[in-house]
């Protein structure tokens, strides 16, 4: 068994270990998405078809989460880890040589097995091997994998398919699998293994059909319709499956998921905030590429490079904020860090088409400021409550949270983003009519520019009109992004409530309550 390292403080080598393979996972899930035309090209494929290339590796990765608590306290921390690597390297592989949509897709639900695996794993390692006066600086290193991989990614993703070809975005994994297996193997020290806890079998199949139905209702609410039979169907298996499962777990004495875990107030409001501000991280990684690229004209590459700051900041401030919460505990950095990037978020609601790509890498480079000082210290204060034994569950029900929230937040911002621009589209024709003064001395200006390069009567009038209607879609793309800031920034205000409840003494209070109530339950 590896014992925490009270003396020795932080083991750094092991420590890197898990942040090879955690980067690696997180990674290939943002990396994907600018090779999604590249493919459908080269294999013919419908939108429909390969969306599910990322649909699939999602769906996958939510219904193995909250397993791997049990898995890991069953087989030990290490052999999941390294079973979890060699997962995810041989999907890779398999995704490197695939020669279809359907071949791609199965490959990606094989390295979604492992890669869904990974992060849990390796989260709820650390809490094993470092002493709990160490963790803040420790997640915080850990942490930058989970921060930066996601603006990384589509930068790596659009370099690799613009030089190279779509399958190094997968193949690249390879040797890096390799080598994290290796080290894995002769490095790393096993964890306790609890031989003696059985299969929760009912529990298993309950949480995989809430999670699959949830996930899946997320990833195409949008496409199918809201209230459509079919999404309303899998919300309503989502919930039912829920209900069965908690009823479940509360009936078991080895539950998947300890339910009774949601009986520490500290740890509720550490999740809840954890929630939101995954969502906070994904309303700057999901919108700022769709206007950088569908209004401002950049390419992917060139919005990655924007980005790439951010994620910079982001992952420089990881670690300093794990050193201040150990110190200090979660509070004033939850709280000054979240500020931040409430104000900041409403801040971008003044995006234009005129603003600079110097200024919104300034901007974004600001939030992320804020962001990474906070992100960490809100899942480690309420972590930090939980009896060491019960680790593995408590961040496979992180995780599981993350997930769907990272769903979530897309899903609505989505529904946000299309609802508003409707609106401004209806709101900018009821009021621009060609009968219009304005109107038409702006038409006939567009006339007279199209004239000068040869396009007369007819054609020209035609194509002011739809110049004109170029521009009404495009003002209304930017003033429904701008009110889709404004409501990411009410959802990020949301966390500042939550963080009163993550002061050290409070953490520190809840933590030997809970070290007492499963004392005496195990005794």
């Amino acid at each position: 068994m590896t014992k925490p390292h009270g003396d020795a403080g932080i083991p750094w080598g092991a420590l890197f270990i898990l942040v090879i393979g955690a980067f690696m996972a997180i990674l290939d899930s943002s990396i994907v998405n600018v090779a999604l035309p590249r493919m459908m090209t080269v294999f013919g494929s419908s939108t429909d078809e390969i969306q599910w290339v990322l649909t699939g590796y999602m769906l996958t990765s939510g219904v193995v989460i909250p397993i791997t608590g049990f898995l890991s306290d069953r087989f030990g921390h290490k052999f999941m880890y390294i079973a979890s690597v060699i997962a995810f390297t041989i999907g890779s592989a398999l995704c490197g040589i695939s020669w279809n949509t359907n071949s791609l897709v199965v490959a990606r639900v094989i390295q979604a097995l492992g890669g869904g695996m990974i992060i849990p794993v390796s989260m709820s390692m650390i809490y094993k091997i470092v002493p709990r006066e160490k963790i803040g600086m420790a997640l915080g290193i850990w942490g930058v994998s989970a921060v930066m991989a996601p603006a990384i990614g589509p930068t790596l993703g659009g370099y690799l398919v613009d030089n190279f070809s779509w399958q190094w975005i997968f193949t690249i994994n390879i040797p890096i699998g390799i080598v994290a297996v290796i080290l894995s193997i002769n490095y790393l020290e096993e964890t306790e293994i609890q031989k003696d806890i059985k299969a929760d079998i009912p529990g298993v199949i309950l949480s995989a059909a809430a999670c699959f139905s949830l996930l899946l209702a997320l990833s195409e609410g949008q496409e199918k319709g809201w209230t459509s039979q079919y999404i309303v169907n899998l919300f309503l298996i989502s919930g039912f499956s829920t209900v069965l499962f908690v009823l479940w777990e509360l009936s078991v004495p080895h539950p998947l998921i300890d339910i009774r875990l949601l009986n520490n107030p500290v740890l509720v409001s550490s999740l809840l905030a954890t929630c939101i501000a995954t969502i906070a991280l994904f309303s700057a990684v999901f919108l700022i590429p769709i206007y950088a690229q569908n209004l401002l004209g950049y390419t992917p590459m060139e919005t990655g490079l924007m980005m790439m700051p951010m994620a910079l900041v982001t992952g420089l401030m990881m670690p300093i904020s794990g050193r201040l919460f150990d110190k200090f505990g979660a509070f004033g950095l939850t709280f000054v860090g979240m500020s931040v990037v409430v104000i900041v978020t409403y801040y971008l609601h003044n995006l234009s088409l005129d603003t600079g790509y110097r200024h919104l890498q300034v901007v974004l480079s600001i939030r992320a400021m804020g962001l990474g000082l906070a992100s960490m210290p809100l899942t480690t204060a309420g972590m930090n409550t939980v009896p060491r034994m019960l680790v593995g569950r408590a961040t496979a029900l992180n995780n599981t949270v993350r997930q769907i929230s990272a769903s979530m937040g897309i899903a609505y911002l989505t529904y946000v983003l299309q609802h508003r621009q409707a609106f401004h589209t209806a709101v900018f024709r009821e009021n621009i009519s060609l009968d219009s003064p304005v109107t038409g001395i702006a038409a006939a200006k567009i006339e007279g520019y199209l004239a000068s390069h040869g396009l007369l009567g007819e054609a020209a009038e035609q194509g002011s009109i739809e110049l004109l209607s170029g521009m009404v879609a495009q003002h209304a793309f930017i003033n429904a992004l701008d009110d889709t800031f404004v409501v990411s920034a009410v959802i990020c205000a949301l966390v500042l409530p939550l963080t009163f409840m993550l002061g050290k003494k409070r953490v520190e209070a809840e933590r030997k309550r809970q070290e007492q109530i499963y004392g005496s339950i195990h005794n």
